[in-house]
């Protein structure tokens, strides 16, 4: 995947949040295969209309090299990674899977165990240069891969079959960014990822100090009071009363 900048578009009847950040801030963040940031660029771009958003993908061996050189504000990595000098937060465990070339005995069963694998040849990922060259030579039938499952999909190299793997170490996903570059425009980005309502007291917009609303206009117009109907007819005195409790007069 090439790298994508997202530059947002403000809307006609929306007004944008007003951050303390500089003037010509852009936020930046770079993510490793098979993280899919799309929807909290999203969110993103409906909440802060004034910053602009790019991403970039990374390599996972360089998950921390942009965030050390400057490259990226903040980036989305594959744990362990070393945490020193930088705040991290995990956010999601992945599914292991083991990779096969197309045919292997491994096709005919939805889930495999570790365990039954012992007689393979299984590939050492980082050793052949990242998941897509290690699926490659999957492919031409040297030996299997265990990768996470969102690593396989992103990658899809043809005439391999992947299954999902029970027994294996799980690899978790998380967010991670310089500990002295925390501001309010990266705790918006923060809490988005996080799941934060635009409403949430902890968002930094929501903060913020809202226009309020003109009240609406009343469209029914004036309201008219019906008129008083005269009463046709006189109240009935034995209305309420028990039967014969009228005396009858003499004809």
């Amino acid at each position: 995947m090439s790298a994508e900048d997202f530059s947002p578009q403000t809307p006609a009847d929306s007004t944008p949040h007003e951050h303390s950040g500089p003037a010509g801030r852009v936020l930046r963040f770079a993510y490793v295969a098979g993280v899919t940031p799309g929807k909290w660029i999203r969110r993103w771009e409906e909440r802060v209309l004034d910053i602009p958003l790019q991403s970039f993908m990374a390599d996972d061996g360089a998950q921390l090299t942009v965030l050390r050189d400057g490259t990226a504000d903040l980036s989305f990595v594959r744990l362990p990674v070393e945490r020193e000098g930088l705040n991290v937060i995990p956010l999601y465990e992945e599914q292991p899977v083991v990779v096969a070339p197309k045919g292997h005995e491994i096709s005919v069963f939805e889930e495999v165990a570790l365990a039954d694998l012992s007689t393979e040849t299984l590939l050492d990922v980082q050793e052949l240069g990242g998941p897509e060259m290690a699926l490659h030579v999957v492919a031409s039938g040297a030996g299997l891969a265990i990768l996470p499952m969102s690593v396989a999909r992103h990658f899809n190299v043809k005439d391999t079959v992947a299954r999902r793997l029970t027994g294996a170490p799980v690899t978790e996903i998380a967010l991670a960014w310089p500990s002295e570059s925390t501001d309010e425009v990266i705790e918006e980005f923060i809490g988005i990822v996080r799941g934060r309502t635009a409403q949430s007291s902890r968002q930094p917009s929501a903060q913020q100090e809202k226009p309020k609303k003109e009240p609406k206009p009343d469209r029914r117009g004036p309201t008219v009071k019906k008129p008083k109907v005269a009463q046709r007819y006189a109240p009935n005195p034995d209305k309420g009363r028990g039967k014969g409790s009228r005396k009858k007069g003499k004809r």
